[in-house]
């Protein structure tokens, strides 16, 4: 997945409208699922209009998003803001759409929303698509390990690589994989190799 080059939202500007997209009702449904989801996840408008409800998961209390592996978690007032969006999403009421699986179904039978129509909706309210996207990702980047990142949210280990590098993150030395083993031929001080 690629990361624009726009200059990206301060984390103080991307933490208001997602304050805002959480709160204010006069904002239609679908913009503040999509807009939290890029906020939050850092996934591309042409990425969200492809996810289904399927990629919803409900697992008791808790609420997953799947857009890599693991899926990700959804903090509780995203998932209750996801979770009414699915039970009312727009276009579903015509002959064609009654039964889409698209999170954010289009108008033509069977399409998802476009998503240079569902760009261009965010950004009459105030969330710009690309600069939110580079903004939540670089705060990720911030916090976990690059390759953590790439695999939860779908992103590439280079594309993550190169966004640590730009922002000068801590985890560019970070090594994947399962550090609970011990290298072949590895003993502790004092074990004898007989």
């Amino acid at each position: 997945m690629k990361v624009s080059r726009r200059a990206a939202l301060s984390e103080d500007e991307r933490l208001d409208a997602l304050g805002r997209l959480l709160t204010d009702a006069e904002i239609p449904l679908r913009l503040r699922a999509a807009g939290v989801i890029v906020l939050l996840y850092a996934q591309p408008v042409s990425r969200i209009v492809r996810l289904s409800v399927d990629d919803v998961i409900r697992d008791g209390d808790t609420v997953l998003l799947r857009l890599g592996e693991p899926a990700s978690p959804v903090p509780a007032p995203v998932a209750a803001l996801l979770l009414d969006h699915i039970a009312n999403r727009d276009n579903m009421n015509t002959a064609t759409n009654p039964a889409s699986c698209w999170l954010f179904p289009g108008r033509r039978a069977g399409q998802p929303f476009r998503p240079d129509h569902l760009s261009a909706l965010l950004n009459e309210v105030g969330v710009p698509a690309a600069a939110a996207g580079g903004a939540a990702i670089r705060q990720q980047l911030l916090e976990l390990p690059g390759p953590v990142v790439a695999d939860a949210l779908g992103y590439h280990d280079k594309t993550t690589s190169r966004l640590i590098r730009e922002i000068g993150g801590t985890w560019s030395r970070y090594a994947p994989g399962d550090h609970a083993r011990s290298p072949t031929g590895w003993l502790p001080r004092g074990a004898s190799n007989s």
